[in-house]
């Protein structure tokens, strides 16, 4: 396991701003630093500047930098020289294609786990885990492969919710959990729904918000409860 993660569900609960919910978490996971990295790659109607710029709003209240990744012509050495790293939500299968094509998930991989600070949000959260094939989101480009950072040992499921609007004769998020345990029963999933966010440091994992969230595997379902330690993953 790496050692310092924030993988937020979302980056917004409700009707508030851009990352506002998660300033203070973001100001305690960076500590000292104040330089980020930001991998904007999960942004396909939005420009890149345009969601670097978007960033660099929200977190300048807590006095961090934020350059874009797409302003280096080496990505990789980028990468290798950030201090501290975020990545976008959007769509995951872009993010993730882009990932590949910059030749960037084994050096991501290796710089968190020599402990550099990784941040996520949606997507971003989303490719943390083994792969993306629990991302809620439309296979617009195809990636190499949906195998992702690796960063935790097992799925997430950012933006979890179980409504279904009356209506409306699609399935629920649980349901497609469901047909993704009968396929893979051997692997967990950590459902998380906004406002709310994994942290790991060290080896402790912790679900940080005030709601809880949900374990899926093997055909069961259980609950997480907000600021329990996950020690069974």
């Amino acid at each position: 396991m790496n050692s310092n993660l924030l993988l937020l569900s979302s980056s917004r609960v409700g009707n508030s701003k851009y990352l506002e919910h998660a300033q203070q978490w973001i100001a305690e996971h960076l500590g000292n630093i104040k330089e980020l990295l930001f991998i904007p790659y999960a942004g396909v109607s939005i420009s890149y500047d345009e969601y670097t710029s978007m960033v660099q709003t929200a977190l300048s209240s807590i006095g961090v930098k934020v350059t874009g990744i797409h302003e280096s012509d080496d990505p990789v050495n980028a990468v290798n020289n950030a201090k501290a790293i975020a990545i976008g939500g959007g769509n995951t299968f872009h993010l993730l294609h882009q990932l590949y094509e910059n030749n960037l998930l084994a050096i991501v991989r290796d710089k968190t786990e020599q402990g550099m600070p990784y941040i996520g949000w949606s997507a971003g959260s989303n490719v943390a885990g083994i792969s993306i094939r629990t991302t809620n989101d439309m296979p617009i480009i195809e990636p190499p492969s949906f195998e992702a950072l690796g960063l935790l040992p097992f799925q997430i499921n950012p933006h979890y919710t179980n409504y279904l609007p009356p209506g409306h004769n699609g399935e629920t998020r649980e349901q497609r959990l469901q047909e993704f345990m009968v396929v893979d029963p051997q692997t967990s999933v950590l459902a998380i729904v906004e406002g709310t966010a994994l942290k790991l440091t060290g080896t402790q994992l912790k679900l940080i918000g005030s709601e809880d969230g949900w374990h899926f595997k093997g055909g069961d379902k259980s609950a997480i409860v907000a600021g329990q330690e996950i020690d069974f993953l």
